[in-house]
């Protein structure tokens, strides 16, 4: 029979009530991991209790076993509360034992290494976290802790993962030369990473305003460039912090900037209020990188101490782009001496491959105040010649020691002072990019070397700042696709420069936006059918932050409590009221063109309405199967209804749910937003080819919604 529009719309606002409650039911019964696994199957949700005597049984390894320790003490000892509670059956006995097969015990933890791992833990008996290295264990041990919670302790039973990062290379970068961290914040920040499962840290160690590494060879850098004895990084320091970092699983790569950013330790005059952040339009925060060099070795400095823009110049005419001058100098052979002597002291300091020697930002102005580069430049010669000059004479050393250099984007794509590739083979060069969104990044590429990347527009922690709404990815900016972009060997790196940041603001900076990175790093930012998953990611980054805050990371807030006991209604955009009278309006207005269907069930036929549809949702049952509607002659997984809309069929065989946002402008058109994935399952009788996720449909169409007799939905359109 034949359903009339407003008997339509009274079934879809009964069922809303209806919707909500099972909704609702359906996420409680969800546990939270961060970052979401590649493969993730609970399809039974269940959980028994944790033996109080639970262990954890691993092969003997030196930081693995600090690894099983420490996560063997937080998980019996966390008893985490989740926002909103999982609901689950306790069945089965207790689960006394996780135990721990690695194939290989011997590999380094080195770029590139294998961090798979598989986790089951089924029903009854111990549960198995199988892994090919000791660092894929130790992603596993960080899992298998996040489906713990309670008190008494649950944990899921029941449960499949099998899992490993699509990027090799997941870092943050921590800047300690503008403004001094102590130990325990570099430890912390290094603990949270590898909860998060980031694996490098990219310690930016110096830079103009101070040297803080203490040298066995080069004391009086730090003895005079560091901002005073009790912000020095000892020998036992950076011991401390390597080996705290290998029993995480993070790496940490240090980087000694030059020659560039090598000015003494002056102080900053910084305005009240003044935003000091490297972007890649303004390009402020150029500068020597190696002024701190000066009050040890005020020889090999150029224009260190001096005023860094002078009275009356042009920018143009800068020392340097913030307060903190001073360049080495390529033509001092004592230079090379004492910047051997640094580089083997790093080397011998920290085992990890990678050696960053920074290279960015070279401010002509500050190399032209030297009097023997002025007549270096008056015979002819050029400030690209010039930092070749340093490349050609230290870059061979650092290979040497069988490092690979990594230098920032600008020692081959500064406008004004870059050197020849020739001088940079790739198999022993990486660069990092962090200007022009990522067209630097192709341009490295297209060259031959493999990259990090750092976009200062978006990937820098210390400006910007994204609002409370959902529904909004700011970290989706990656040049390729994945695959692409791990066959151009790309590495990602988050950046938090200390022009405006130190201990007391360290955790709040960082995560939770870290934790985006770290995810989209990871498994990626798409489900399995290719949607965007970064509605569905806000309800969980914002259990995951509270998770964080619990562990002692002092993660900032992203919103309000109210939403995460209320899933997807803080999104980006919603309807208002006035909005919903009108849609309901330009339906009643094509009440008219109503009619029964085909014979193959009876419905209501609304239409027809203008509307712009941008991958809204994906209906599928339990096996995976896509539910398609046809949209001018063509099949397609995707369909749109407006917030709520739940298709019911009064036995309950078979039900849909689709969830959306939309708005509609003065001319009656719907704009559609992504939806999260859709909570309930459809099954339909027959697959026809449909078209591939990602495309972007813009057609005008006829609305139509069908409530059979038989129980089973059916939605369709019609050119």
């Amino acid at each position: 029979m034949a359903v009339s529009d407003k008997a339509l719309f009274s079934i879809v606002f009964l069922f809303t009530a209806f919707v909500s409650s099972i909704s609702a039911s359906e996420s409680q019964s969800q546990i939270n991991v961060w970052p979401k696994p590649r493969t993730f199957s609970w399809p039974s949700p269940q959980a028994s209790l944790l033996s109080p005597n639970f262990s954890i049984t691993s092969p003997n390894h030196q930081h693995l076993s600090s690894a099983v320790a420490r996560y063997l003490r937080l998980i019996l000892t966390e008893h985490h509360h989740p926002l909103v509670t999982p609901t689950v059956n306790i069945t089965g006995p207790p689960l006394e034992t996780l135990t721990i097969i690695v194939s290989d015990l011997a590999a380094p933890l080195h770029h590139g290494v294998d961090e798979s791992y598989t986790l089951i833990v089924p029903r009854g008996g111990a549960a198995n976290l199988t892994a090919a290295t000791v660092w894929g264990a130790m992603r596993g041990l960080e899992t298998f802790s996040q489906i713990v919670w309670g008190d008494p302790l649950r944990v899921a039973t029941g449960l499949f993962v099998w899992d490993s990062p699509l990027f090799g290379h997941r870092g943050v970068m921590l800047d300690t030369s503008r403004n001094y961290y102590g130990v325990e914040d570099i430890l912390r920040t290094i603990g949270a990473m590898s909860a998060n499962k980031l694996n490098v840290f990219h310690w930016h160690i110096t830079d103009s305003h101070s040297f803080p590494l203490l040298l066995p060879s080069e004391p009086d850098l730090a003895g005079k460039g560091s901002y005073g004895p009790q912000m020095q990084y000892s020998p036992e320091d950076v011991k401390k912090i390597v080996e705290f970092g290998l029993e995480h699983g993070v790496r940490v790569l240090p980087e000694i900037d030059s020659p560039g950013f090598v000015h003494a330790w002056v102080s900053l005059i910084i305005s009240y209020g003044e935003q000091i952040c490297k972007t890649s339009v303004s390009r402020q925060s150029e500068k020597g990188h190696t002024g701190s060099w000066a009050e040890a070795y005020p020889e090999i400095v150029t224009c260190a101490n001096m005023f860094w823009w002078p009275a009356e110049a042009e920018w143009a005419d800068r020392l340097a782009s913030e307060p903190g001058t001073g360049h080495l100098n390529p033509l001092n052979p004592k230079t090379y001496q004492v910047f051997k002597n640094v580089i083997h002291d790093v080397a011998a300091l920290f085992p990890e491959p990678f050696y960053h020697s920074g290279a960015d930002e070279i401010i002509p102005g500050c190399w032209k105040a030297d009097p023997t580069i002025q007549t270096f430049l008056s015979n002819g010669g050029t400030l690209s010649q010039l930092l070749e000059i340093f490349i050609n004479s230290t870059f061979p050393y650092i290979v040497s020691l069988n490092r690979t250099v990594v230098y920032w984007e600008d020692v081959l794509l500064d406008a004004n002072v870059k050197v020849d590739p020739s001088m940079l083979p790739p198999e022993n060069t990486i660069l990092q990019t962090w200007n022009n969104g990522p067209n630097n990044t192709k341009k490295v590429v297209a060259s031959g070397y493999r990259a990090i990347v750092s976009s200062s527009d978006f990937y820098y922690l210390d400006c910007g700042h994204g609002d409370f709404l959902g529904n909004d990815s700011q970290y989706d900016q990656k040049a390729g696709s994945n695959t692409e972009n791990g066959k151009a060997g790309i590495r990602w790196e988050v950046a938090l420069w200390s022009e405006q940041a130190d201990p007391t603001v360290l955790d709040a900076r960082i995560w939770p936006r870290a934790s985006a990175m770290a995810e989209a790093l990871w498994s990626g930012n798409q489900d399995k059918t290719g949607m965007k998953r970064y509605a569905d990611a806000m309800d969980r980054l914002n259990e995951w932050r509270y998770r964080m805050v619990a562990r002692g990371i002092g993660a900032e807030p992203i919103q309000p409590l109210w939403c995460i006991r209320n899933p997807g209604m803080f999104t980006r955009k919603r309807t208002s009221s006035g909005s919903t009278q009108r849609l309901l309006k330009a339906i009643e207005n094509q009440a008219d063109r109503f009619s029964t269907l085909s014979p193959m069930a009876d419905g209501v036929h609304i239409g027809p309405i203008t509307a712009d549809i941008q991958m809204v949702g994906l209906c599928s049952n339990l096996a995976g199967l896509p539910s398609y509607i046809y949209l001018a002659g063509e099949a397609h997984r995707l369909f749109f209804l407006f917030y709520s809309f739940f298709l019911y069929a009064s036995k309950g065989s078979w039900r849909c749910l689709f969830r959306g946002s939309y708005a509609i402008n003065g001319k009656d058109e719907i704009e559609l937003e992504p939806m999260q994935r859709p909570r309930f399952l459809a099954l339909v009788p027959k697959r026809p080819k449909v078209a591939s996720p990602g495309f972007e449909l813009k057609t005008k169409v006829f609305l139509v919604a069908l409530l059979t007799q038989s129980g089973l939905p059916r939605i369709r359109t019609q050119d």
